[in-house]
């Protein structure tokens, strides 16, 4: 069975800060290697529980920036590294797969998860698809879903445990810290966290194989509602074309196809 690993980094174990997260300070230096331990553990789970080829997707930050240590990463594994990538943090995923994990992942803006955000905190208040809240978990889970990949694994604090859970009840969720605030956590040790992941991904490649999870889906037309931090943002992004202005600082694009609308609603954000 094949594995598409989507890594995000404010959810690897003992992160908690915005340094951590941000390329050119001494912190990030040190939370790459975090990020790849956690990586690695996932992916050694992988391969213990069945899994043929593991490709690894490196999905956090800006243009250019790489957060992935190739030359730490499980040799078994493939990294898809670059900027701008098709499907953004979900690029190279496709139909061959047979279940995808999100690791390292963070809750939802307006939670009280480790560094919450949905995209962009910068730009982005909520974005709800078909009416319903969703956060990066959500949005990368209905994409994965599009190509009939469903997610079985969910690294991250409780908080995106907990959205994750809500979302898809049959995933395995490895909580590695509990947020105190937005940049407080009460973290398990590494080693132990790498161990956790490990068996989660293991049990989830067999979980797979023996059909107990859903591909995420939802009927068309899919409907992206993106709610900007101010109407100056959602005045940029009314220029995409066929965005419609919900209210000062909403915008929505629809679209039958899930990858369209995922598409569409990617333009919104990157026009503000």
């Amino acid at each position: 069975m094949k594995v598409y690993m989507m890594t995000d980094i404010e959810g690897v174990s003992g992160l908690r800060s915005i340094e951590e997260a941000q390329t050119g300070t001494p912190k990030y230096e040190a939370a790459r290697k975090v990020l790849c331990g956690d990586v690695n553990a996932a992916i050694a789970g992988a391969f213990d529980g069945g899994a043929t080829e593991v490709v690894v997707s490196d999905g956090h930050g800006a243009s250019n920036q790489r957060n992935l240590l190739l030359e730490e990463l499980d040799e078994r594994a493939e990294a898809v590294v670059g900027s701008p990538k098709p499907l953004t943090q979900m690029a190279g995923i496709d139909a061959s797969f047979g279940v995808a994990f999100l690791v390292g992942y963070h809750a939802r803006m307006g939670s009280h998860g480790i560094l919450s955000h949905t995209i962009s905190s910068q730009t982005v208040a909520n974005v709800r698809v078909n009416g319903r809240l969703v956060g990066e978990t959500g949005i990368n889970a209905l994409l994965a879903g599009a190509f009939g990949v469903p997610v079985g694994l969910v690294t991250g604090d409780q908080c995106v445990a907990a959205e994750a859970r809500d979302l898809l009840p049959w995933v395995d969720a490895v909580v590695v810290k509990h947020a105190l605030t937005r940049t407080s956590a009460r973290c398990l040790a590494p080693g132990r966290a790498r161990g956790l992941i490990r068996e989660a991904a293991a049990a989830a490649v067999k979980s797979a194989a023996e059909g107990k999870y859903i591909p995420l889906a939802i009927d068309p037309p899919l409907r992206y509602d993106v709610q900007f931090l101010h109407s100056g943002l959602a005045d940029r992004a009314a220029l995409a074309d066929g965005a419609e202005r919900i209210d000062p600082t909403t915008l929505s694009v629809a679209a039958d196809d899930p990858v369209t609308a995922f598409k569409r609603m990617r333009v919104l954000i990157a026009l503000a």
